[in-house]
């Protein structure tokens, strides 16, 4: 199945907002959406179990609906590192478990699939495993969101590295304006544009009420849905 798999800088800086434009701007295009957050922390209690409030927005934004299990299949409770919050739990998910969930949402009738993931791009699944071991296993190209604040050149430029040294397609980053006004934004975004190993894909300003349609306009459509072309 052809999609994204986002990830960030860091924690905190808009992965759920850019997963949520990405599956607007195809749902757009006319294609049918998955959405996928295999791992999650934070979650909220709910008489049909624990919910994560990114994962629901993104069951949301998915044109095709599946069960919530689907979508976010390992979630937890406290609001730390997941590998913690699944220790916690007396869980330890290993990334075979994340693939075979991946691997149940070919039964549904989609086009595309976007998969958030969780913190950076290496943070643990488990104590041998990151989350990079699971995004290698699906193969997605990616999509770095990067947190435009102080200290964003070194965690960009950093983290492409890694995702292209691992072996996957680096489809492009986008600039997240997640704080508000940035000291320097326009100087460090061309530090970005100069330095960063892929197309940027967007530039999404600080929006206090974001919804999916109004972060789609904030993204390249023409790369985005070229890159689902060639991949």
């Amino acid at each position: 199945m052809r999609g994204f798999f986002v990830t960030g800088t860091d924690t905190g800086v808009g992965k759920t907002q850019v997963a949520l434009g990405l599956l607007a701007l195809m749902n757009g295009a006319g294609l049918r959406t998955l959405a996928m957050k295999p791992i999650s922390s934070g979650c909220m209690a709910t008489p049909g179990g624990l919910r994560n409030e990114d994962a629901l927005r993104l069951e949301v934004a998915a044109s095709v609906a599946i069960p919530y299990a689907e979508v976010n299949p390992f979630a937890y409770a406290p609001a730390i590192a997941p590998h913690i919050a699944a220790a916690e739990a007396g869980d330890e998910p290993r990334v075979t478990d994340l693939v075979d969930a991946f691997g149940t949402l070919g039964r549904h009738p989609a086009d595309v699939v976007v998969v958030e993931g969780a913190g950076g791009w290496r943070v643990p699944v488990n104590p041998d495993e990151t989350l990079a071991d699971f995004a290698r296993a699906i193969g997605l190209p990616v999509v770095l969101v990067v947190g435009m604040r102080l200290g964003c050149l070194n965690h960009a430029l950093l983290s492409a590295e890694a995702i292209r040294s691992d072996g996957l397609v680096l489809a492009g980053w986008v600039a997240n304006q997640v704080e508000g006004a940035m000291d320097r934004a326009a100087e460090n975004l061309a530090t970005l544009e100069r330095l960063m190993p892929g197309p940027c894909l967007g530039i999404v300003p600080h929006l206090p009420a974001p919804t999916a349609d109004l972060l789609a306009i904030h993204l390249d459509a023409g790369a985005v849905l070229g890159h689902l072309g060639r991949s």
